[in-house]
């Protein structure tokens, strides 16, 4: 999927779409990438001399790959959105300075009703960046 294909299923518009291509999916796993680019406006206050990607970005490229597995697996356009319910066991590993790629997998480890229980990985190249365990719902729009 490409970012035109990603805007179609999930309600997230640049500049707070982190979520470049989907490179893989199935009914309980996904593969998505992006590229970490320089001139992302954070990068001017995190940390001007020594820029580094925000943990919490890290988490929401995370999240917005859940929100285009859940769409797939559920009929979108029901008035509801996928939301982070939960964030648990957090764990960053490396630095993620602009210019990489990342790449995002997340697995579905559990389904109970219309709430899903993830867990997520960050890495460039083969080093894990991020790992983070969270719960999705959905959640009216109106």
């Amino acid at each position: 999927m490409n970012r035109e294909e990603i805007q179609a299923v999930i309600p997230h518009r640049p500049p707070f779409l982190f979520l470049d291509e989907i490179v893989a999916i199935d009914d309980t796993t996904i593969h998505g990438r992006t590229f970490i680019d320089p001139k992302f406006d954070f990068f001017k206050g995190h940390y001007p001399e020594f820029p580094v990607l925000p943990g919490v970005i890290q988490c929401e490229m995370t999240f917005q790959t859940a929100a285009v597995l859940i769409a797939k697996l559920r009929a979108t356009g029901d008035g509801r959105v996928p939301v982070v319910a939960r964030l648990n066991n957090t764990k960053f590993r490396r630095l993620v300075r602009p210019g990489e790629t990342v790449d995002i997998h997340v697995s579905i480890t559990d389904k109970v009703k219309d709430v899903y229980y993830l867990t997520g990985t960050v890495g460039v190249g083969t080093a894990i960046s991020a790992r983070l365990d969270f719960t999705v719902t959905a959640a009216n729009m109106t």
